[in-house]
């Protein structure tokens, strides 16, 4: 999986549209960022960008976005309602997969460092790439705001992380940070009081309610030692909540940011607040996500939600996402469409995987074509998925099958790992037929002077290897499909015993035939050591494969004859 990283930095100007896409042009000059969002506010004068993309492009964009703020905006003559202090105020990075917390603090005080030296702007750092446990709350860095700058730089408790500690009296200073997802999301419930809708709230969120003596609601607040109201904590960590009524909609909601969804996620949330909700005698009947989510949440929520239903999880992603949203009501108050709310698929480009986008019929002539890729290579690969899909098939109908309730979570692990075997080879359909473009590709470079002739022998070296490996891992992935199509031959559903069969046909078909490009391109391949220790693999695979075979097509007949 590629690494992720969201970046959404908050620039001090939410009124001039020709400033705010100034700044917008700046970040998209980065070509392998994705702009997903932007967020003027008038009041506050204040816009928030959301883009993502891998690490080091974010880091680019992110340095312009800042750099073109800090000569468009002059904070010494801004004014809003809300909290700032610099022109590009904060600067918080997420992220979003393949990548962890402590890798992505590193981005962050690479950013930071750079926007401190190249630009001479102060730079504190919060959160989780806060170098001063202090510094971990931005209220905390950014108090005084940018008014109180002069004075605070000159403190040197307050030296900055990163930057000059002098005034930069045009773009002031800047908060960078690493950070958690952030989801702001609301539960509707059959109501319209905000006064038990809030009930609920303080039911959940992390901060509880003050502590009261009789009453809880009129009775005097309790302090403790120092004077300090006493609180009662939520359910919930890392949830901020408030009730409130929606006039637009007619109904009450629980707003609630979900600070860490590692912590708490958005189906735990929902449960929680359904859980309060009625047993204060209200219900809730849906929920609203506001902005996007990361793929790997909705998918966790349908898997949390299948689990109480004590049914298979080794389903379609798609399939798991419907039942994420249905279960939270998600399209109660609108439409949810999955591909403009999740993040990644968002950032899906098709033309990466143009095989994977075609139907079956076009796949089919495309194949038929006068074109020699897409060819025997991704045609395995297919097969194999298609065998690993078969395999999921007959699990999934066995964790379903009347009777055999006790078993579903039996059933349900081996249909994940079908599913697992099943997407990365749909995945290597593409990668075998761009390994052929490679080659060709190589084949096709300059030869005239030695150097271009010793570049092009090692760029088709390079594209041959590769155009060995591809296929041996289709070879790899087929095979470890075996074990679960295997297992439903022995153990799933009797009445698909003949789906085990096929799959394992078409498991062992796949394998057979991504040998036969692994053999063909060692051909060309001058590694003779590398060559050797490569087709002893493929030729042991393939002697497994076979024998898998056979032996679940033995099992496969004996049932079907009822032996």
């Amino acid at each position: 999986m590629s690494q992720l990283i969201e970046c959404v930095p908050n620039f001090s100007e939410g009124r001039n549209p020709a400033i705010i896409k100034q700044i917008t042009d700046a970040i998209e000059s980065v070509e392998k960022v994705k702009l997903l969002n932007v967020d003027p506010g008038h009041a506050t004068n204040r816009t928030v960008v959301t883009f993502v993309g891998e690490p080091a492009d974010v880091i680019e964009a992110a340095f312009r976005g800042v750099k073109k703020a800090s000569e468009l905006i002059d904070m010494s003559k801004h004014h809003g309602e809300h909290p700032r202090f610099g022109a590009t105020d904060v600067c918080p990075l997420v992220p979003i997969a393949g990548i962890s917390m402590e890798e992505t603090v590193k981005y962050a005080h690479q950013l930071a460092q750079r926007i401190g030296e190249e630009l001479e702007i102060p730079v504190y750092c919060y959160e989780f790439a806060a170098q001063k446990k202090e510094r971990q709350s931005l209220a905390y860095c950014r108090s005084g705001e940018y008014e109180g700058l002069p004075d605070k730089l000159k403190d040197p408790e307050w030296k900055p992380d990163f930057g000059p500690a002098k005034m930069n009296v045009r773009a002031g200073a800047t908060a960078v940070s690493a950070r958690n997802f952030l989801i702001a999301y609301n539960v509707n419930l059959n109501t319209t009081s905000t006064r038990r809708a809030n009930a609920v709230a303080f039911d959940v969120r992390e901060a509880g309610r003050v502590k009261r003596e009789g009453n809880p609601v009129t009775g005097k607040i309790v302090t403790d030692e120092k004077g300090e109201p006493v609180r009662i904590p939520g359910t919930l960590k890392k949830v901020r909540a408030i009730g409130w009524y929606i006039e637009e909609y007619g109904v009450a909601q629980i707003s609630m940011n979900l600070t860490d969804i590692t912590i708490t996620p958005v189906h735990i949330a929902f449960d929680e607040v359904a859980k309060s909700a009625a047993s204060r005698g209200l219900r809730v009947t849906g929920s609203e996500l506001v902005g996007l989510i990361p793929l790997e949440a909705m998918l966790e929520a349908g898997r949390y939600f299948l689990r109480k239903q004590e049914r298979s999880t080794g389903i379609a992603d798609e399939e798991i996402i419907k039942i994420a949203i249905k279960s939270m009501g998600l399209d109660e108050l609108g439409a949810f469409n999955p591909r403009e709310r999740i993040i990644e698929y968002m950032l899906e480009d098709e033309s990466s995987a143009p095989l994977n986008a075609m139907s079956l019929k076009e796949f089919a002539n495309e194949t038929a074509s006068e074109s020699p890729a897409p060819g025997g290579g991704s045609i395995s690969a297919y097969l194999g998925s298609l065998g690993a899909a078969l395999g999921g098939m007959v699990a999934n109908l066995s964790a379903h099958k009347r009777g055999w309730d006790h078993r579903w979570e039996e059933f349900s692990g081996w249909a994940e790992k079908a599913k697992v075997s099943q997407n990365k080879l749909l995945k290597l359909v593409d990668e075998d037929t761009n390994a052929f473009n490679q080659i060709m590709a190589a084949f096709g470079l300059p030869k005239s002077s030695p150097e271009e002739k010793a570049t092009r022998s090692q760029a088709i070296q390079d594209a041959t290897l590769n155009a060995i490996q591809t296929p041996l891992e289709v070879m790899r992935t087929a095979f470890q499909s075996m074990e679960a199509i295997e297992a439903m031959a022995a153990i799933g559903n009797p009445n698909s015993v003949s789906d085990a069969g096929v799959a394992a046909l078409c498991a062992k078909t796949a394998v057979h035939g991504a040998y036969l490009n692994v053999l063909i391109n060692l051909d060309g391949f001058k590694d003779q050591e590398k060559a050797a220790e490569l087709k002893h693999e493929a030729t042991e695979l393939l002697f497994q494969a076979e024998s898998k075979e056979q032996a679940i097509l033995k099992q496969v007949m004996e049932k079907i004859n009822g032996n």
